[in-house]
């Protein structure tokens, strides 16, 4: 259930260097954010989540992931800084958080155009990396080991027969998993 998304967020691993005890930033604390955060976390790196929803910041702060809802981001103090907004005013916000020669790794899917001022990556020499999805043997690993925990996203389970009710709940904001259970226990999301 968790296996892809979190291959997406493993993927970063494969993509870019991340010396054990580098403060990096994760712009954005949806499910996506919230998985990349315990992966670079495991990965040894000193994490901070930003984010707007507290229950959700919370969730990553009781594993020792520093956190944070300020509006307003710290400027350039992070070599690493990975968007998972999933706005189109995420990508400008991480270039603002990266020191010169720094590198964004953009995780937003935002299919509008993104309109930017390129003169801060010009000049502070920024390198962007897209990243988008990773393979699922690193994610499963980390599943099995519990390097990562899974289970406060978790928002419900359903019966397969309340399918419809669970599809009603998953298009709710703030939603970030659900669980379809079959009359045998088999479970799918």
């Amino acid at each position: 259930m968790f296996i892809e998304p979190l291959a997406a967020a493993c993927e970063i691993l494969d993509q870019v260097q991340i010396p054990r005890g580098e403060a990096v930033a994760v712009l954005g604390d949806g499910k996506l954010g919230l998985l990349i955060a315990q992966v670079l976390h495991a990965h040894g790196a000193q994490v901070t989540l930003f984010g707007r929803h507290e229950h959700k910041l919370q969730l990553v702060q009781k594993i020792g992931i520093e956190a944070s809802m300020t509006e307003k981001h710290p400027g350039a103090r992070f070599r690493l800084v990975v968007d998972s907004t999933g706005s189109t005013a995420g990508l400008a916000e991480a270039v603002a958080m990266v020191r010169p020669r720094g590198t964004v790794v953009m995780k937003s899917t935002v299919h509008d155009s993104v309109a930017m001022n390129t003169a801060p990556i010009i000049v502070n020499e920024i390198t962007l990396v897209g990243s988008r999805c990773g393979r699922f043997e690193p994610a499963i690993e980390m599943l099995r080991t519990r390097r990562v925990d899974v289970t406060g996203m978790l928002s419900a389970e359903y019966p397969l027969e309340q399918a419809s009710a669970a599809f009603r709940e998953a298009a709710q904001r703030g939603v970030l998993k659900l669980l379809l259970r079959n009359q045998r226990g088999i479970r799918a999301s």
